[in-house]
C-alpha cells in the first residue's frame, strides 16, 4: 500500500530523503537520478540501503502502489490499508525515477499514473505482507 511503502522508504527516519533534508553532493552514493543514471533504468542494489537495508526506495523506477489516485489524504484509512475508492483508473506511485531530479525522489512525494500506462520509469517492487 501507498502507506507501508512511504514507511519502508523512510528507513526510519523523518527525513525529506531515507539519508537526511538536504541534496548535497552525496545524493549520488544513495539513489539513481537524471544526473547519475545514464538515462536508464539501472540493476536494483547499486547504491547504499536505507536503515531497513532497504534498496532503491527513491529514484531508479517509480513504485506502484495499490491504492487509488487521490489528490490528498482526507479519509484515507487509518491502519495502512489500501484506499480502493476513487480513481481507481489511476494508482499512486511513488520514490521518484531516474529520469527525476531530486527534489521528486522526497519520501513524501507522490503522483498518480493511469494503470494502462507503460513506460520505462514505473516499476514495482515485491513485497510480502506477513500475518
Amino acid at each position: 500500500t501507498e502507506a507501508e511503502w512511504e514507511y519502508a522508504a523512510r528507513g526510519g527516519t523523518k527525513a525529506r530523503y531515507y539519508f537526511g533534508d538536504a541534496v548535497n553532493k552525496g545524493f549520488g552514493q544513495f539513489a539513481w537520478y537524471d544526473k547519475n543514471a545514464g538515462n536508464r533504468q539501472r540493476v536494483v542494489g547499486g547504491k547504499k540501503p536505507n536503515g531497513y537495508g532497504l534498496y532503491d526506495m527513491l529514484g531508479n523506477v517509480w513504485e506502484w502502489t495499490e491504492d487509488c489516485w487521490h489528490d490528498n489524504y482526507h479519509g484515507a484509512p487509518s491502519d495502512g490499508s489500501a484506499w480502493l475508492d476513487g480513481d481507481c483508473k489511476r494508482r499512486m506511485v511513488r520514490g521518484g525515477s531516474w529520469f527525476d531530479v531530486p527534489n521528486y525522489l522526497r519520501a513524501a512525494v507522490r503522483f498518480g499514473d493511469r494503470v494502462d500506462k507503460r513506460i520505462d520509469f514505473d516499476g514495482f517492487r515485491v513485497a510480502r505482507t506477513l500475518p
